[in-house]
């Protein structure tokens, strides 16, 4: 998936969202950030929205199977343990989507 398809993506993203606030899209790496108030809480990368987690909502994640974020470079692969992928079948429920980015945005999630 392009950057310019990332971007795309999470435009689409953005309008689910539109009820949460002002959500910004930016570039960020090869895909796109989602940002409310300059924070970020998410991003597309390769056509996989990820989300941001803390310690109390990534065992919700972890046990739906979700993986965190995962790059590789010539010595190893990072993984960054702060971004979870969300379940492709949130990702295409705009309405649970929308819950789901409401609580992580105020540490509800559990």
């Amino acid at each position: 998936m392009s950057t310019d398809t990332a971007r795309a993506r999470a435009l689409e993203l953005a309008d689910y969202l539109a009820p949460l606030g002002q959500i910004t899209v930016s570039r960020f790496f090869g895909g796109a950030g989602l940002s409310i108030n300059q924070l970020q809480f998410g991003f597309v990368i390769k056509g996989t929205l990820y989300l941001r987690v803390d310690d109390k909502s990534r065992p919700v994640f972890e046990a739906l199977g979700c993986e965190p974020f995962r790059y590789a470079t010539k010595a190893k692969t990072v993984t960054v343990a702060s971004y979870y992928q969300v379940p492709a079948a949130m990702e295409d429920d705009p309405d649970a989507l929308l819950d789901w980015v409401d609580r992580l945005r105020r540490g509800a999630l559990s």
